[in-house]
């Protein structure tokens, strides 16, 4: 692994959002005000189709530092994941209170936020965002 693909870049958040479809759109639009609520951070693209928020650095297998976003999440064609990091290892607690979900590694995966509790749902960004203050890179 030379250089990560995903990076950010110059492209419209709004616009990338405007392409969904109207109920994913309204889901996608209240997770970015939550975790610019939790970041503090605007959202910015990385890639074709993450919307990250914040930086934090983290050095690859290959010895090499790396930039990566505190928390995003991405409108994929079957849920809309949300990458919360480190994981979900301390948060059993509230992934039970959250509703229906699936997790990977550092993925959150929902269908529609309809289908979970929305408090539950920033408490775990802001948990994943205070969990990663130590990476983070202040720009």
């Amino acid at each position: 692994m030379s250089e990560l693909k995903t990076r950010p870049t110059a492209a419209s958040v709004s616009e990338f959002l405007a392409q969904q479809g109207d109920q994913r759109r309204a889901d996608c639009e209240a997770v970015l005000r939550m975790m610019e609520a939790a970041t503090g951070e605007r959202a910015e693209m990385w890639g074709a189709a993450i919307v990250g928020f914040g930086r934090y650095a983290y050095t690859g297998s290959n010895r090499k530092t790396f930039e990566w976003p505190i928390v995003g999440f991405s409108p994929r064609k079957n849920d809309l994941t949300l990458y919360l990091m480190p994981g979900f290892e301390q948060r059993a607690e509230l992934l039970g209170k959250l509703g229906r979900h699936k997790t990977g590694k550092s993925c959150l995966y929902l269908k529609k936020l309809a289908d979970v509790d929305l408090d539950t749902l920033q408490a775990l960004i802001d948990c994943s965002v205070d969990a990663m203050a130590l990476q983070r890179i202040r720009r």
